[in-house]
């Protein structure tokens, strides 16, 4: 089924993703690779498919509302259970961890692809993604993913506008990163460090927050919430304090500089434009 649109943007990523033919979507459950898939599912119906990456770093919550997203869109949906946690460049959790994660991800999909019969492996990128942080754009390359948001020029408000265009129910739906990128660098990534994260977000989540990170820093919780939240934060203070005491943090702390992408680069040095990615910004 094609759907015309009188958003170039739109419009451009339609175009390329007929002309791809057969694709599967990598699909993370975000806002810009469930565009990606849902025009796929439009423009493409049974030649496109979805699938999934399943691990410890993955929330239970997030891949139920993956599924539901798939059931509401005719996607069929396909998931592969990735081994990051035997990789030690992942476990060692250097600003480079995205890129083992997505090599083992990537590699496993593109299998699946030739399995499914789909041409080609696309991802969520945006032509935004490009500047910042993104070690995970390397394996992508390495494992010939393409990026139809990219090609087609799509920064992340075309997306958004595609989703609100598209009824989509992520079309509001803030970021959220993969749990390991809440753990510190150098703090190396464990099941039981991921699960703890995992929980201490459902306390805040539970409170009523909705946008928010618990960053893992040893033994310390770094709760981020918007700037306009962190007065209810305190209101809870000790609910918040006490419940992720539970939880085996030894020091609760809120970050009075509030929600903000890629917060565990800043302890990197800066660098000039154009030198050490690792020096760049990151939407962790």
């Amino acid at each position: 089924m094609t759907v015309t649109t009188s958003d170039p943007i739109e419009t451009a990523l339609r175009s390329a993703l007929r002309e791809m033919g057969s694709v599967l979507v990598a699909l993370s459950g975000g806002v810009d690779s469930s565009v990606v898939a849902a025009v796929a599912a439009q423009e493409l119906g049974t030649h496109a498919a979805a699938a999934t990456g399943v691990s410890a770093s993955l929330r239970s919550e997030e891949f139920a509302s993956i599924r539901r997203f798939c059931a509401d869109n005719g996607l069929v949906h396909l998931t592969v259970t990735t081994d990051e946690l035997s990789v030690p460049g992942y476990v060692e959790n250097s600003p480079e961890r995205c890129y083992f994660c997505k090599n083992e991800l990537f590699g496993r999909l593109a299998k699946l692809a030739v399995e499914n019969g789909n041409a080609y492996v696309v991802d969520g990128t945006t032509a935004e993604d490009l500047h910042g942080h993104r070690p995970g754009k390397r394996a992508a390359d390495e494992n010939r993913v393409r990026s139809p948001l990219v090609d087609v020029g799509a920064t992340k408000n075309d997306v958004r506008a595609i989703a609100r265009r598209l009824n989509l129910a992520v079309a509001e739906r803030p970021a959220s990163p993969c749990l390991s990128s809440r753990i510190a660098y150098g703090v190396n990534v464990t099941v039981e460090r991921l699960t703890r994260v995992g929980r201490a977000e459902a306390v805040l989540r539970a409170l009523g927050f909705s946008d928010l990170r618990v960053r893992l820093h040893d033994n310390i919780a770094r709760i981020e919430v918007p700037k306009t939240e962190l007065a209810k934060a305190v209101a809870n203070a000790a609910q918040i304090h006490a419940d992720l005491k539970d939880l085996g943090f030894i020091y609760v702390t809120l970050d009075l500089g509030g929600l903000r992408s890629g917060s565990l680069l800043e302890v990197l040095p800066t660098q000039p434009t154009g030198s050490s990615p690792l020096t760049t910004t990151s939407s962790t």
